[in-house]
């Protein structure tokens, strides 16, 4: 059996160029991009998913993969799979600015540990709500609709070498915004209490100067918080929920702008 050059572009095309784009998807996403996640199983993971959607989807450009034409559209694929798995990393990076402010009104910012999702360094206490939103985010099947949503994509934006526009980065700016305040949302009763807390200390340090406030304070406003954060978490699933609804809405706004 004998096959044209022609021919053996289409059949390598098929399936390396969405290839392109599920691997960048899968390492920038959250949980699958994880910083302990081990690159093998990241790999393991784009190879899975790219024989599943591979055979699913319209046939490949007949674009030499290297070629000047064939680099754009490398380009534009693995552009297109960092955005898509930047826009679900939003949520989760509002919910850690959540906590940090939080663990800030608390007097925890000093208890710093290396975030899992992006090996940075963030507060304890931003931790728990990240792990939280990660057990809300798989129990509301979120990588499973971000896989359909990356499936959708090739539709929406066929493989080649034109992509995303410049308008679509300032709409994912304004949306980040968005889910940002969205992400404060979430920590809001808990900052608003012990904001009155702290103010009700400096009132106490003002009218009695000679109360040491700073060994009262920092004990009584630790237990406090942890209360308030254990009588608002019931109320964070609902929050988060729309948080990640809002990230889907963003990513079939850019997807579908086109």
């Amino acid at each position: 059996m004998h096959f044209t050059s022609a021919e053996i572009t289409a059949i390598i095309g098929a399936w390396i160029w969405p290839l392109f784009r599920i691997g960048a998807m899968v390492m920038a996403a959250p949980v699958f991009g994880a910083r302990t996640v081990p690159t093998r199983v990241k790999l393991v993971i784009t190879l899975a998913l790219t024989m599943i959607i591979a055979p699913l989807l319209p046939p490949m450009p007949e674009v030499g993969i290297f070629t000047p034409l064939g680099f754009l559209t490398i380009v534009q694929q693995v552009l297109i799979g960092i955005v898509m798995g930047f826009a679900a990393q939003l949520a989760f990076s509002a919910v850690i600015t959540g906590g940090q402010v939080i663990a800030m009104q608390m007097g925890l910012g000093f208890s710093l540990m290396v975030d899992p999702q992006n090996g940075s360094q963030a507060p304890v206490l931003s931790q728990f709500y990240v792990l939280f939103a990660i057990l809300i985010y798989l129990a509301l099947n979120g990588h499973l609709v971000l896989i359909q949503v990356l499936l959708d994509s090739f539709s929406l934006i066929p493989v080649g070498p034109e992509g995303l526009q410049t308008g679509e980065f300032r709409k994912l700016a304004d949306w980040g915004g968005q889910i940002f305040a969205g992400g404060l949302a979430i920590a809001l009763p808990a900052i608003a209490s012990l904001l009155v807390v702290n103010i009700a200390f400096g009132v106490m340090t003002r009218a009695a100067p000679q109360l040491n406030i700073f060994a009262i304070g920092f004990p009584i406003t630790m237990i406090l918080g942890f209360a308030l954060i254990l009588i608002t978490l019931p109320g964070i699933v609902p929050r988060t929920g729309t948080l990640f609804n809002g990230v889907y809405e963003l990513l079939r706004q850019l997807l579908g702008g086109l």
